[in-house]
């Protein structure tokens, strides 16, 4: 009887394992909320990416609804999300861009050759404040309402429905 139990102990502890995993794999790693929500945006201080010289902190992002999205020259999903990004801009919606472990000439050669949303793109080529973020990659996208508060997370590529059904109506939510 013993012999018996001993043997069901590794197929309980087997069929305990595949229940995690199968948990595990169901699950949407996209659909992770930011530990950030309902919280100050991060300190920072860095340059613009169009001028070394200038550098802007988190009072850039007080005052005004700002949509921040964190974008890579790297990233090509970064590129098929620009129309998106152009649209927003033209429907009002205030865009600053967080250019993320890239170098200055190539995020430049970026914005010239999709287009440039962004009232003003920070230089981040440390990943500095991506990482006080939480990024794990790029594009990622953070809803700061006017009191430098983030308020929403959008994860990944901000499809044309997105636009329409989250990234407005969170914007307006937050006016």
């Amino acid at each position: 009887m013993k012999r018996r139990l001993l043997l069901l102990i590794p197929l309980a502890i087997f069929a305990v394992l595949v229940a995690f995993f199968y948990r595990g794999l169901a699950k949407d790693p996209a659909a992770r909320d930011s530990a950030l929500l309902a919280k100050p945006f991060p300190a920072f201080e860095l340059s613009t990416l169009a001028d070394a010289s200038q550098r802007l902190d988190r009072s850039l992002l007080e005052g005004q609804v700002t949509l921040v999205n964190v974008w890579g020259e790297w990233c090509p999903t970064c590129k098929q999300e620009m129309p998106q990004l152009l649209e927003l801009a033209d429907r009002g919606v205030r865009l600053v861009g967080v250019d993320y472990k890239d170098t200055r000439e190539n995020g430049r050669r970026f914005l010239d050759e999709y287009g440039d949303p962004f009232t003003v793109s920070l230089f981040d080529p440390e990943g500095s404040l991506g990482f006080d973020l939480g990024v794990y990659g790029a594009p990622e996208s953070f809803l700061v309402d006017a009191d430098g508060v983030i308020r929403y997370h959008h994860t990944g590529y901000i499809t044309p429905q997105d636009v329409e059904q989250v990234i407005l109506p969170q914007v307006a939510q937050w006016q």
